[in-house]
């Protein structure tokens, strides 16, 4: 883990989607924080240490989703397929795939496998919320908020749009894995990697930190809120004053961890993925937010953990 000093800096941004706005000046305690994002790898051992199975891997009951589609009452995830050619881009489902047999064993479906693609030093995948949360409570941490990873991925660096300036290639060069080219058929995979890549690939930020931008989105403790100017509504708004420590919306009551299966509330995601491009969620950034159901999992989002300074 990297320790990160207390500080203050300049969360979201007013350049690129409404949510992340307005700017506002925010102040953080020390914490520590994963170096990379939890692998195959380190998931593999706490699994083999506690027999825990995933959300991915469980069935959904039908009385918990009313309305589930054909096909989906299995165990399964959320799989990334490559399109032919230009789609809709506003009708995700063109390149996102129910695989039923998908999970963190199993990334791309049932034939698949982490010895085979040689993943285990590849952030894991197929990981809803409450698997990342109960990872977290294992190994003695817990989930960033939203504040913590912001600050993190700037890596010392305030008001700058990447975590390593204004300029997405500096002289052409790939500081993170995302999507280069046109989303979500043509990839020139100049970084050398067409989905995820192992951790410690790209280089470290300000902090010492790697892959805080791109391979995969990270869960964060925070629920999601619309605009970061509700996130504290006892704060007044503006520049002229510091929010400390600010967290997400109070959801506590749409939470029930006894419940094997949780459908109520998003929670954030940060840091965008290996599938953010220019012409689509262009969210390889700091400031980037995304709201995600609590029980989904994909083939882009995993996670890391913190300790907090007592």
């Amino acid at each position: 883990m990297i320790h990160i000093p207390a500080g203050t800096f300049t969360m979201g941004s007013d350049n690129f989607y409404p949510e992340e706005a307005p700017l506002r000046r925010v102040s953080v305690d020390a914490f520590w924080i994963d170096e990379t994002p939890v692998t195959n790898r380190q998931f593999a051992l706490f699994v083999e240490e506690t027999e825990y199975v995933t959300n991915a891997e469980m069935a959904p009951r039908i009385e918990d989703y009313p309305g589930m589609l054909p096909g989906m009452d299995q165990a399964g995830s959320l799989v990334f397929r490559k399109t032919p050619g230009p789609v809709d881009l506003s009708e995700p489902h063109h390149w996102w795939h129910f695989e039923a047999g998908a999970n963190w064993r199993h990334p791309l479906g049932p034939g698949s496998s982490l010895d085979a693609l040689d993943l285990w030093d590849h952030p894991v995948v197929h990981v809803a919320w409450t698997d990342a949360q109960a990872y977290a409570d294992w190994a003695g941490k817990a989930l960033p908020t939203e504040a913590e990873h912001e600050y993190a991925a700037r890596g010392g660096l305030d008001g700058q749009d990447y975590a390593w300036g204004d300029t997405l290639a500096p002289e052409g060069a790939m500081m993170a894995n995302y999507w280069q080219g046109l989303f979500p058929f043509a990839n020139q995979c100049l970084g050398g990697w067409e989905r995820t890549s192992p951790v410690k690939s790209y280089a470290p930020n300000g902090y010492g930190l790697y892959d805080m931008i791109g391979n995969t989105w990270e869960w964060t403790a925070d629920w999601w809120i619309d605009r970061l100017a509700d996130i504290d509504p006892k704060k007044p708004k503006g520049a002229c004053c510091t929010v400390s420590n600010p967290r997400g919306a109070k959801l506590k009551d749409s939470y029930d961890p006894g419940q094997p299966q949780i459908r109520i509330g998003r929670k954030v995601l940060k840091g965008g993925s290996h599938l953010c491009a220019g012409n689509y969620c262009q969210r390889y950034r700091p400031a980037a937010r995304h709201p995600e159901m609590i029980d989904t999992s994909t083939t882009h989002i995993g996670f890391r953990c913190v300790r907090r300074v007592p």
